[in-house]
């Protein structure tokens, strides 16, 4: 699926002063400043009602966006607020950056205040988090280094249940005593992009409670796109976003994602090549948006060494690459699909390409048995000739990706039944991204139920707070607050959970 526009995520720094009167002061550094420090006051009280400021200071890496979470104690609850999004669950409290001030750079600071009632003098709230980081306290002169949206490094809490190690069985997913499993799920984007542009590992909080939310819809599966630039730590990435920390922070993802009984889906998103042919993305030849075609000089290499870090876990399912188009760079359907399973010089592509089969090979290579999944031309929504050209794997666990939205040219149920169909009686099908933008599930409930007729898999674009008409976006925040889109996935997964 393509992205928003980056300037969806960026909007100007904003900061608002306070007039403050029962301050709580920040703690004082001894050693390296804290990520973030937070001022909290009242500012004025009547009756039963009093009005709260927060001044916030980010210390670390730039911000897109920001969530400032705090309790409030003895009965104390948010009314309403400004220069921010407020809501509050039980004691917890949630700020949430409005869009014009989301950007927050090294050193910046933003105010936001509220309205809240009390039925008597409850005391400050003592601990402030930034997109989950403690704030008003040293850091640990030990440790790692933390990205803003999360500290990847944190070991994952126990969850549901680990997620079961899966292989193909004639054209089903098994787990090891042969129990069929569809993967029905979403996905978690931001891996792909982030880093690449500089702006942190994941868009937003991936810690438990955040997958927490997403395992709470009744998924079973979590498809996790990734940027091969910023998992090998090539230069032009930022090394705070990229190599070892990079590879750490998907590392605790997938982790957490087991935790809680999820499949992890590791996906490559976004490669080097420069291309400008028919539907660029980009003219850039970094990482910076999907090629119609992953590169032979660096996605091989990807692909040995996310092999190599989880050959060990059969639960991870590999996805080769996110949506290939080397039938838009040429009108020759025989080319296209050629250059898909061979690479090497494709028509219309202007660097030299790593073909699905280079792809297998490459995991392979490394002892790897995890299922891999090989999507089709046109973005993945074309599979007509996948079976004829599909590559040798000698594991066996090769399976089919499809991507479905209502703008594709195969999106009707006729279509589905003649493409699908055939592919699906001999491997796996898994439909790795689903979606519509309608803000609304209209045609995201006809896949699901043409899916679910024929015992298939699928995966909603995107566990991401976007605008749904232009992410699409299953949710509004990261408690797992549904768009009016992400809805209809919700509640029909719901429905089938045992």
């Amino acid at each position: 699926m393509r992205h928003p526009p980056r300037s969806v995520f960026l909007a100007a720094t904003g900061a608002v002063a306070l007039a403050a009167s029962v301050v709580v002061p920040v703690a004082s550094a001894q050693g390296a400043a804290p990520a973030c420090t937070v001022e909290y006051s009242v500012t004025g009280q009547w009756g039963t009602g009093f009005q709260g400021a927060v001044t916030l200071t980010n210390n670390r890496a730039p911000l897109t966006g920001w969530r400032l979470t705090f309790d409030l104690a003895d009965g104390q609850e948010v009314t309403g607020g400004w220069n921010a999004k407020w809501s509050q669950s039980g004691t917890e409290v949630t700020a949430r950056n409005e869009s014009w001030n989301g950007s927050l750079g090294t050193g910046a600071s933003v105010g936001a205040g509220f309205l809240g009632t009390s039925p008597g003098s409850g005391p400050a709230p003592a601990v402030f988090r930034l997109n989950g980081v403690t704030c008003n306290v040293d850091p640990d002169p030990s440790a790692p280094p933390t990205d803003p949206t999360g500290p990847p490094t944190d070991p994952p809490p126990a969850g549901d249940g680990r997620a079961p190690a899966l292989h193909v069985n004639g054209n089903r997913l098994v787990t090891a005593d042969g129990t069929p499993r569809r993967l029905l799920g979403v996905n978690r984007s931001g891996g792909e992009f982030m880093c690449v542009q500089g702006r942190g590992i994941f868009d937003g909080p991936v810690d438990d409670a955040a997958v927490e939310a997403i395992a709470g819809w009744k998924a079973n599966a979590v498809r996790i796109p990734l940027n091969e630039e910023c998992w090998l730590g090539l230069s032009g990435v930022d090394p705070a976003y990229a190599g070892e920390r990079y590879v750490d922070a998907v590392k605790q993802l997938v982790a957490r994602a087991e935790a809680h009984g999820m499949t992890p889906i590791v996906e490559l998103h976004w490669t080097e090549g420069q291309y400008t042919g028919n539907s660029a993305g980009c003219s850039d030849v970094h990482a910076t948006c999907q090629k119609p075609m992953p590169d032979a000089r660096y996605s091989p290499s990807f692909w040995s060494s996310v092999a190599g870090a989880f050959k060990d876990d059969q639960a991870v399912a590999f996805d080769l690459f996110n949506e290939p188009y080397p039938d838009r760079a040429t009108s020759s359907a025989a080319d296209a699909w050629t250059c898909w399973r061979d690479g090497g010089t494709c028509p219309g592509i202007g660097y030299e390409v790593a073909g699905m089969q280079d792809l297998v090979d490459a995991v392979r290579g490394t002892g790897a048995k995890n299922v891999i999944l090989a999507g089709g031309l046109a973005y993945s929504n074309d599979l007509s000739q996948w079976l004829t050209h599909r590559p040798e794997d000698p594991a066996g666990n090769l399976a089919a990706a499809y991507h479905v939205y209502n703008f594709n040219a195969c999106a009707s149920e006729s279509c589905w039944d003649s493409t699908l169909t055939p592919v699906a009686a001999q491997v796996p099908l898994v439909a790795g991204e689903i979606g519509e933008n309608t803000c609304s599930h209209g045609f995201v409930d006809r896949v699901m139920k043409w899916f679910d007729d024929h015992n298939l898999s699928y995966l909603g674009w995107t566990w991401n707070t976007w605008d749904c008409s232009s992410g699409p976006s299953l949710i509004s925040d990261y408690g797992g607050t549904p768009t009016a889109y992400g809805a209809g996935l919700r509640d029909h997964l719901r429905a089938l959970a045992p």
